[in-house]
């Protein structure tokens, strides 16, 4: 028997289902109601949840607990004490986590009262403590087959910078935050398209916005930004983008995965070249705010590629040299939960194993660890986990930093061309090296220092062929000249001939 839910509660329901949504006025545009059910709660509040199939369930939020790193105090993640249906629940929050099973439920938690002290309170529209999401234990989070991957690339193959995540960016450390809103992907600039992720209505494309989606919904005109709208409701903000593809025109309804652009670093980019996709849809606010796509991502490429394994050293961290960091690997992940081994690769040459472990770090720089995993089968794969290390007497400014990509990153085979791309920031002498991983000969790069953040030259390319098939780790350095070293790595998996 369910249970009665107040009726402001059930009209929260209403708008995180998509139910107000102006799809089912756009010919060729199929409605869809999301199968996720959004609630925000107050510590010591409780409240009864409809979920998709119909089930019910009752959540009470009785703790929360915020974790702050070391420099500026932001919000890395949080620690929630839920009752679930008078089950008692620990659930970890922040970036590059996917939903917990609980009894008959699947839940996370995508914001938490934090973000907004010090951050962007508009980018998520929470006005309570937690944002909690639910669907049924076995549900997907969306219907099959209604998104996929956003860019042609691999999975995790560039470094990231995904929901909640303090992002560090410029020369100097600001006291106020920007906790990141949405999914960077780091991708090559100019080579790696992007595609729709959904059926979609163009509303945006660059400074103009589709009569009736000017007011009242998150649409903002720039010029290197598309928004779509999908079936559910949803807005979908692909921003950064060095084209846009002709097609995108707006009132034009566009399939999953037509051409949308191709990656770029312009707007507020920060100079580094990635795509910022972003979901936005009405929350139990009544206000927009971000739908965390994280998990969304995560089930589409699986789907769509098979996906099985992939390690997950993220996200960055940063401290004093001589302070330690928290290097984690528990967010790796493999379809059969036979992940057998963890195995990481340290600056200073050690090996240590172990999902995770706590790490001295005397001298500033930046710095990239790596991460191995193995699953029963012998499957392997690799991630970096990336740690700025601050000089304690200088707290104002970031460490020197380089920041690579490639393309193509998926089907590779021995002999193809790899087109491997750097950037150095807040650099000032010193050249890149390049180890490719597989004994060649080390080749240099000299990014400019100077360069603005939208300069087109602002990567170097360089060219690579693999012989034989294998998992090859690319490593690149440069040295300021104050000598802190930045450090960057990729993972390029070349597979057999056919």
């Amino acid at each position: 028997m369910f249970r009665p839910i107040s009726l402001s509660i059930a009209l929260s329901l209403l708008l995180c289902a998509g139910a107000f949504s102006q799809v089912t006025d756009v010919p060729g545009l199929s409605p869809i109601t999301p199968l996720v059910r959004v609630v925000d709660l107050n510590v010591g509040e409780s409240t009864i949840v409809t979920l998709h199939d119909g089930s019910s369930v009752t959540v009470t939020l009785s703790h929360l607990a915020e974790h702050t790193e070391p420099v500026r105090k932001a919000v890395y993640g949080s620690t929630l004490k839920l009752v679930v249906d008078e089950v008692e629940l620990t659930l970890e929050a922040g970036p590059y986590r996917l939903p917990q099973t609980v009894g008959n439920v699947q839940i996370d938690c995508t914001a938490t009262k934090g973000l907004n002290g010090n951050g962007t309170p508009a980018f998520w529209g929470l006005d309570k403590d937690v944002r909690l999401r639910l669907w049924p234990k076995d549900s997907p989070y969306l219907q099959p087959g209604s998104m996929i991957y956003p860019v042609k690339q691999g999975w995790n193959s560039t470094r990231t910078w995904f929901d909640n995540e303090p992002v560090h960016g410029g020369n100097s450390i600001l006291q106020h935050i920007y906790y990141h809103a949405g999914m960077d992907i780091g991708a090559s600039e100019g080579l790696a398209p992007v595609i729709a992720a959904t059926d979609a209505l163009v509303v945006q494309r660059g400074e103009d916005v589709l009569e009736g989606h000017k007011e009242n919904t998150p649409t903002s005109p720039r010029y290197d930004v598309v928004y779509l709208m999908d079936g559910r409701g949803w807005y979908y903000r692909y921003s950064h983008l060095k084209e846009i593809a002709p097609n995108i025109q707006l009132g034009a309804v566009i399939k999953q995965g037509d051409p949308v652009g191709v990656v770029g670093k312009e707007g507020a980019s920060g100079g580094w070249s990635h795509l910022h996709f972003e979901i936005k849809s009405r929350q139990p606010s009544e206000k927009w705010g971000t739908q965390a796509a994280f998990a969304f991502l995560h089930e589409a490429y699986v789907n769509e590629f098979g996906l099985s394994l992939y390690a997950n050293a993220r996200p960055m961290q940063m401290i004093t040299a001589g302070e330690t960091a928290h290097l984690d690997g528990r967010r790796s992940w493999s379809a059969d939960d036979s992940i057998t081994s963890y195995e990481w690769s340290l600056f200073d040459g050690t090996k240590r194993d172990g999902t995770y472990l706590e790490k001295v770090y005397p001298t500033p720089g930046f710095y990239c660890e790596t991460l191995k995993v193995t699953d029963r089968a012998g499957q392997v794969a690799y991630d970096f986990a990336y740690v700025m290390v601050l000089d304690p007497n200088d707290l104002e400014h970031y460490t020197p930093n380089v920041n690579i990509n490639y393309y193509p990153t998926r089907d590779l085979k021995p002999g193809d061309p790899i087109t491997l791309k750097a950037r150095a920031f807040r650099m000032k002498g010193g050249e890149e090296t390049w180890d490719f991983g597989d004994g060649s000969p080390t080749q240099t790069t000299r990014s400019p220092e100077e360069a603005a953040p939208l300069a087109p030259e602002g990567y170097v390319a360089v060219e690579h062929r693999y012989d034989a098939p294998g998992d090859y780790i690319v490593k690149v350095s440069r040295t300021h000249e104050n000598g802190q070293t930045a450090h960057a790595k990729a993972w390029v998996h070349i597979g057999e001939q056919e």
